[in-house]
């Protein structure tokens, strides 16, 4: 093969040579156009047109898509002063889709302006309407069909009609989307609220709560509130943090009082109650500056004085008869003194403002419940189990009642009122029959089937290993058996048959034979020269 294609090239560079330079030039460049057709072709082939993806856009969310589709490595262009985003066509559906479930843009809205240049002349405004609405309906409705599970989608939207006057209330656009889904197919969290993100992206100021989103079968597809779980399953996840609370108390009790008494003498039980309210609180408060004196802090003093000397002066200052009007002169006058102080003080008072958040979860009440068994670990003359005498059973209650009633005190929101220890505890001593049915955090015992497989495990691997070394040795054993059985059996040198006469063509075979048994190259070399000569 490698002979064939040296003769090839051999003969190829004879005719090059035997070409002159005009002939070389025209071929050279007879072979760069078919190249560049070849290529540009492929190149403009592949390349889609570029369509509006976004428009009117800010520049921080054109910048924020651009980073994305740089990201992607997707083709773009940013068009109308930085407003707007051009991509591929074969990508903008995918493009819309994935990039609503990542909740981008936060503003802007998709390019409908290819209505405007396939509209006729005499349109009219409610015809132009229709076809707008009927377009946006199918686009909507082809973004949402190219979403994975989702095989058709029916789109209705609404469209409130344009008032005339700017002081009349706006109406609100509304969405109503029928899914087919593929069969078995679940649709995760965040699925749900791209495809909202989507819709809401379609129409101008379409809020999220206008859109409803449900399946042939009537099943409702909702949006997660902000804490990011639905109402459907806001009961278990209480359920799961309640039972989470009680855990980590019986924990902490079956520990402690395990450490005291024995893991194995004492079981503790835990109920909860859990307020889930979550309450949002605004407090308008006016105090004063000065709380000792309850006063606050002066910031404007107006005196007024008044005096007079002469007559016409009232007599004896003010009106003080019993048809006279207090602190306005008396009708009679004289020759006098007049005199009058008003004094006015404006306080300023501290205005606080709170807008409280309060978290859910709190403790709103709490039960213990523990068990001791009241055995000792010593046995009687007669075998029989020991018990507790009543006063060592009153000491070890005290304890744990005295523990228990810290955990309870520091666990429950103190809002709720006084703790009653006593209907919040409950201390039993009671005989185990030796079943365990809390966790106890002691350290675990080893089963007796344990220690039997893992021996039976041990000695099979120790048989395997044994078994391969002893194969391993075989194989040496015999590898070095049939070395030594070829070497004591190689051939010896077989003399020349003598002939009776020695032509010229009986030598050469001979040494030709030779040549093929001593150097077995140099004959393969020898009989490519003479194959290639003919």
């Amino acid at each position: 093969m490698k002979e064939n294609l040296t003769i090839y090239r051999d003969k190829v560079i004879e005719i090059w040579k035997t070409k002159s330079n005009k002939q070389k030039t025209f071929i050279l460049s007879m072979v760069l156009l078919f190249l560049i057709i070849v290529v540009g072709g492929s190149v403009l082939m592949a390349r889609s047109p570029m369509v509006p993806l976004y428009n009117n856009l800010s520049m921080q969310e054109a910048g924020q898509i651009r980073a994305e589709l740089d990201a992607r490595g997707v083709n773009h262009e940013i068009t109308d002063a930085g407003t707007a985003i051009r991509v591929p066509s074969d990508q903008v559906n995918n493009l819309l889709v994935e990039l609503a479930a990542q909740g981008i843009p936060n503003t802007g809205g998709i390019d409908y302006s290819f209505f405007s240049e396939n509209t006729s002349w005499g349109v009219t405004d409610n015809e132009f309407d229709m076809i707008r609405l009927d377009a946006m309906q199918t686009e909507l409705s082809n973004m949402i069909t190219g979403i994975s599970g989702i095989d058709h989608a029916n789109v209705m939207i609404t469209l409130p009609q344009q008032q005339i006057f700017v002081t009349d209330q706006q109406g609100d656009a509304s969405v109503s989307v029928v899914l087919t889904t593929a069969p078995g197919y679940q649709f995760e969290a965040n699925q749900i609220n791209g495809l909202y993100h989507l819709i809401s992206k379609t129409i101008p100021n379409l809020s999220t709560d206008n859109i409803v989103i449900m399946d042939a079968n009537l099943n409702y597809y909702d949006m997660e509130n902000g804490s990011g779980t639905t109402s459907g399953d806001l009961y278990a996840t209480q359920q799961q943090i309640k039972q989470d609370i009680e855990r980590d108390i019986q924990r902490r009790v079956q520990q402690m009082l395990g450490v005291m008494i024995g893991p194995d003498k004492v079981l503790a039980s835990v109920t909860t109650d859990i307020d889930f309210t979550q309450e949002n609180r605004l407090e308008q408060l006016v105090e004063p500056y000065d709380e000792e004196q309850m006063a606050g802090l002066p910031i404007s003093i107006e005196t007024i004085q008044e005096t007079y000397t002469g007559e016409g002066a009232p007599i004896d200052g003010v009106g003080v008869g019993e048809e006279d009007i207090p602190n306005y002169p008396a009708g009679e006058t004289g020759v006098g003194d007049y005199e009058l102080v008003q004094e006015s003080v404006n306080y300023e008072y501290n205005r606080i403002q709170r807008e409280i958040i309060e978290s859910p979860y709190k403790i709103r009440d709490l039960g213990i419940q523990v068990a001791v068994d009241n055995r000792r670990d010593t046995l009687d003359e007669a075998g029989e189990p020991v018990f507790l005498t009543a006063a060592e059973q009153a000491e070890v209650e005290a304890s744990i009642a005295s523990i228990l009633e810290s955990i309870i005190s520091t666990s429950i929101d103190q809002t709720y009122g006084e703790i009653d220890m006593a209907n919040r505890t409950s201390i039993v001593f009671q005989e185990f029959s030796g079943i365990q049915g809390g966790e106890t955090p002691g350290v675990p015992v080893i089963p007796t089937w344990v220690y039997v497989v893992g021996g039976i495990l041990v000695v099979l691997i120790a048989g395997l290993i044994i078994l391969l070394v002893r194969r391993r040795n075989n194989q040496t054993t015999e590898e070095f058996d049939y070395t030594e059985e070829t070497t004591i059996r190689q051939p010896n040198e077989i003399p020349d048959i003598e002939e009776p006469e020695d032509t010229e063509s009986t030598i050469r075979r001979k040494q030709l034979e030779k040549m093929a048994t001593d150097k077995p190259d140099e004959f393969a070399k020898l009989l490519r020269s003479w194959i290639a000569e003919d």
